[in-house]
């Protein structure tokens, strides 16, 4: 059993936390077809696409995690658009061109952001977010900087694609604890022109998700 097997059996980590925000606000304007979640964890965001319509493939390296994933979507009543996939993200092989929305969540594997980038389908959207390296006090998230992302690090991998949302924040989170996070969403071209979501209403697009996902 992986230490995040143990995570998800003793509940330290939420079985059913909230989506992102951002990929909230932004998911009606991006057409339906497949999605990748990448470290899917508990299915924040595959069973949230699941019930918008997406065929979705949710891959983790945990199976007591992607359990969760499978309980979760039959709840929601959405068991036949997610395919769990038990693979490490580090080293699994990508596909190439085939999904139209690629979404991961603190799992910091910059090495691997071409390969996703490879596997959306032309006018594809990638939604990335993880831990962000501050000088402010955040307890929340992995103690060793190499797992956190430096200013503008996740903005600089993305200038490939067409960047429609980036932002670098600290938030509140329950507990007293706080989180700076980087998150960017962006769209590989499709070769000359392509139209352009709005921008959601601002609103309140923080991130409510009860913990965070990292691979250290």
């Amino acid at each position: 059993m992986t230490d995040w097997d143990d995570r998800f059996v003793s509940g330290e980590y939420p079985r059913a936390p909230e989506p992102s925000a951002v990929l909230r606000s932004y998911e009606p304007a991006i057409p339906d077809g497949r999605a990748l979640d990448v470290a899917a964890g508990t299915g924040r965001n595959a069973v949230y696409l699941a019930e918008a319509g997406y065929a979705v493939d949710a891959l983790d390296a945990s199976r007591e995690g992607l359990a969760i994933v499978r309980e979760r979507a039959a709840e929601r009543d959405v068991a036949d658009r997610v395919e769990t996939i038990q693979a490490d993200a580090s080293t699994y092989g990508f596909p190439d061109e085939t999904y139209e929305l690629i979404t991961m969540s603190f799992f910091h594997t910059l090495d691997r952001f071409a390969d996703l980038i490879e596997s959306l389908t032309p006018g594809g959207y990638l939604f990335v977010e993880g831990h962000l390296r501050s000088a402010d006090a955040t307890p929340s998230g992995p103690s060793d900087d190499r797992y956190r992302f430096a200013a503008n690090e996740l903005l600089r991998a993305g200038l490939g694609l067409t960047v429609l949302y980036y932002d670098e924040t600290t938030e509140e989170r329950p507990g007293d604890h706080r989180r700076a996070t980087a998150r960017l969403l962006a769209r590989r071209s499709s070769g000359g022109r392509q139209t352009y979501p709005p921008r959601p209403d601002e609103g309140d697009e923080r991130d409510e998700a009860g913990a965070e996902r990292t691979d250290g």
